[in-house]
């Protein structure tokens, strides 16, 4: 009596997982074919139910063949095993239902966050395109009055510039602070070699953050801002603060002193810079204007959870 009640569980375990294998198998492949979503849909309940009363009818005669003491009717065994099928039936629709719901969101989220790094990828590209350009029509106007009359100097700007461009083509995402600020103090002697004593940057850093990441060229742009919307000379010389929080940011700032025909505001560069920061570190940079200019940017004490990485 024991061997048979052994024998009909087993039956029972082995036909079951033949059921639920097959169902499974069958609507997952339905539904990775490429047509209509309505004739997938359809196809995959037609298909399923197909599969299931056929199922169904061949383990009922089956079990009656293998066991025919029983207190039921063929007509009774049959229905009684089709309506657990049945219902079997609903919970594989039913769980497959929300594993391809779950499915989706991951490859909704999976898109969203390959159309975030190519937006981030992209939009930095672009602010180095307008930068560089710019910056190094400039930096030969500044040589060329340099050599043949200061040439040690000029041997300066030069080494400078060689590192600001090694640096701008650079294809990280994030960098160390401390890396950021050689950058730009590279940049700011740049500067200095053109403007003099006219323009001033003082550096307030607090060691601890010198490890902390920043995105790259973001204090060499506010600088670079800093200089192109004021005036910088010996009568009104430019001071630029470059100094660290409490906030875990560093902030910048600068003297208002406008030039004249030059139509002030963030600029692409400074608008681009804050979206990236939003879309990169979910953080917001502060900018305030009272008396002066300031720009506050966050620092992350950690590399992104999922850095992003170039392509090229």
């Amino acid at each position: 009596m024991e061997v048979v009640l052994v024998s009909k569980l087993v039956y029972l375990f082995l036909s079951n997982t033949v059921l639920f294998y097959l169902l499974y198998i069958f609507i997952f492949r339905m539904i990775q074919l490429n047509i209509n979503k309505y004739l997938k849909l359809g196809g995959a309940l037609f298909g399923s139910l197909i599969i299931t009363v056929g199922l169904s009818l061949c383990f009922s005669a089956s079990h009656f063949l293998l066991f025919p003491e029983n207190p039921f009717s063929v007509n009774q065994q049959i229905t009684i095993s089709l309506i657990k099928d049945l219902i079997k039936l609903i919970i594989v629709l039913l769980s497959t239902s929300q594993l391809y719901s779950i499915n989706q969101r991951q490859l909704t989220l999976f898109e969203n966050e390959k159309l975030l790094a190519d937006n981030i990828r992209i939009r930095y590209e672009v602010l180095k395109n307008q930068v560089n350009p710019h910056f190094l029509f400039n930096s030969l106007n500044t040589l060329d009055g340099l050599i043949g009359i200061d040439n040690e100097r000029a041997h300066e700007y030069v080494q400078n510039l060689s590192q600001v461009f090694r640096y701008t083509i650079g294809n990280k995402e994030i960098m160390h602070l401390d890396e950021e600020l050689d950058f730009t103090e590279s940049y700011a002697l740049l500067m200095k070699i053109r403007y003099g004593d006219n323009l001033q940057i003082q550096y307030n850093i607090d060691d601890k953050y010198r490890n902390y990441y920043i995105i790259p060229v973001s204090l060499q742009l506010l600088v670079e801002n800093a200089i192109k919307h004021n005036v910088v000379s010996s009568k009104h010389p430019l001071l630029i603060t470059i100094e660290t929080t409490p906030n875990d940011s560093i902030r910048v700032t600068n003297t208002i002193q406008p030039k004249s025909g030059v139509e002030h505001g963030e600029g692409i560069g400074l608008a681009n810079l804050t979206e990236r920061y939003e879309l990169l570190f979910q953080k917001e940079v502060i900018i305030t204007k009272t008396d002066i200019f300031s720009v506050e940017i966050p620092l992350n004490k950690q590399q992104l959870d999922h850095p992003i990485k170039n392509t090229k």
